[in-house]
């Protein structure tokens, strides 16, 4: 099992800046929904602002700790547009 504070410490430090919203959608401690926004996917595609992110979780997700990973990614500007 991994804590949804580990989760979140382990992107932000991976994603300095970055704001980190992490829910245990189950209560099993293995399926999360992430929120992350950050500067740092300016001018990247979904599929290499995901790949940061599984990057950064790569042991977690290796070892299984993490089962399941719902993953929203924006840069600061989406995000102000979606009124977040």
């Amino acid at each position: 099992m991994i804590s949804p504070d580990e989760i979140k410490s382990t992107l932000e430090k991976a994603l300095p800046g970055s704001t980190v919203e992490v829910q245990d959608y189950t209560g099993g401690g293995d399926h999360f929904q992430v929120v992350v926004v950050s500067a740092s996917f300016g001018g990247k595609g979904l599929v290499d602002q995901h790949q940061m992110v599984y990057g950064a979780l790569r042991e977690a997700l290796g070892s299984e700790r993490i089962h399941a990973l719902a993953l929203k990614t924006y840069t600061p500007e989406q995000w102000q547009r979606l009124g977040s």
